[in-house]
């Protein structure tokens, strides 16, 4: 399983997160793109070798950076502003390059609410964008994965599999978030089962339907036992991301999230 440094995000950074999760007997990762956290214009060569090196002195991977979709917008009207969204995520590729991870989770952008832009239009500037970028991601033989947000205007399975469908082509895929979906009122186990071809990721955590929430395993309303079959179906445990969010006392959250999945049946070995 993979365990996403969210938790960390003002607190540590990434390196010193990674560090703590190694200490503690975690091998995989996910690491937002955030400032301080991990940001990278502020990182160094020599805090990009630091990374790599406490990596493979451990064995240990990145498997994901998670480029973010609150400061940028692939989608956004002004064609200065998704250029800037381009160089954001380029920054992100390069970064997987130096650190050997294979994926980038990307947000497919986001619609001005009031009077808001047509679809059509949404779309158009956000293939426009994945135009640009979808070379960018080969050349450096990283995958984009879009992910499953309430607040883009492709909040649903159906949404971002029509896109994965129209660009047609396997450097796109998914990271599907159970929490996201939940939220929203849409069923993750059918979702997974539905659309497994077209996801490469899956984020866990727990969310009410009242606030949205990427809380501990069973304090919300995702069913855990029929999600764990569905992922023993379809990726399998290798591709879950433990994405709960906790400040504090997060690795006793983590140990907890193991320790409960296990009780749901959840085939997570050692």
């Amino acid at each position: 399983m993979i365990i996403n440094t969210f938790s960390y995000l003002w607190s540590s950074t990434a390196i010193d997160a990674v560090a703590e999760l190694i200490d503690n007997g975690y091998k995989n990762f996910e690491v937002p793109i955030s400032a301080p956290h991990c940001w990278p214009d502020e990182l160094s060569v020599s805090d990009r070798s630091a990374m790599r090196a406490r990596l493979t002195e451990y064995g240990a991977k990145i498997r994901s950076l998670n480029a973010g979709g609150y400061d940028i917008n692939l989608s956004s009207p002004g064609a200065n502003m998704r250029l800037n969204s381009i160089e954001h995520i380029k920054s992100v590729i390069d970064l997987a390059v130096a650190w050997d991870v294979p994926d980038v989770v990307i947000s497919p952008g986001t619609r001005r609410p009031m009077i808001s832009p047509s679809l059509d239009k949404v779309y158009g500037w956000m293939y426009e964008s994945l135009d640009n970028l979808i070379p960018l991601a080969k050349q450096a033989g990283v995958r984009l994965l879009l992910e499953n947000t309430p607040y883009c205007f492709t909040p649903t399975i159906r949404d971002l599999a029509g896109v994965v469908s129209t660009v047609n082509d396997d450097v796109i895929k998914i990271v599907y978030d159970v929490a996201n979906a939940a939220y929203i009122g849409e069923d993750p186990v059918a979702s997974l089962r539905s659309y497994q071809a077209d996801i490469a990721l899956v984020h866990i955590s727990d969310t009410g339907l009242e606030t949205w929430g990427h809380d501990p395993i069973g304090t919300g309303v995702v069913d855990f036992e029929g999600l764990g079959d569905a992922v023993e179906a379809t990726c399998g445990v290798s591709n879950v991301v433990l994405e709960i969010i906790r400040e504090d006392n997060t690795l006793v959250e983590f140990s907890s999230a193991i320790y409960n999945l296990r009780n749901k049946g959840w085939k997570l070995g050692n």
